[in-house]
């Protein structure tokens, strides 16, 4: 299974990017995705899941607004849209995969992004 993710830069305050994470080796439309962020000296936080079925999606409460999780299951690819970017975003963002009650998930390698003016 690999996770490649991409998209991330350095954006001014205010700004959009939008993050992508293109997913091999495994059935896609199975897996609940997500979108992970971890800041220096922070612990890894969840910031929007997108499930298999249905594409019911969640968020973090400091993301709500702001950004959108989308998947393409012909492209085994899951989107990161964020827009009104903040200086507090600045993160490595991680791409996840996961099924529900299955104790296994898989990481990308992450992706940096950087809000600063």
């Amino acid at each position: 299974v690999q996770l490649v993710e991409s998209g991330g830069g350095l954006v001014q305050p205010g700004g959009s990017l939008r993050l992508s994470c293109a997913a091999s080796g495994l059935t896609f439309s199975n897996y609940r995705m997500s979108w992970y962020r971890q800041a220096p000296g922070k612990e890894r936080e969840l910031v929007a899941a997108i499930t298999s079925v249905g594409s019911s999606t969640n968020y973090a409460d400091s993301v709500k607004g702001r950004f959108t999780i989308s998947r393409d299951d012909a492209k085994n690819t899951v989107y990161l849209q964020m827009s009104s970017l903040k200086p507090e975003d600045t993160a490595v963002y991680y791409c996840c995969a996961d099924r529900p009650w299955i104790p296994v998930q898989y990481w990308g390698q992450g992706t940096q992004v950087t809000v600063s003016s």
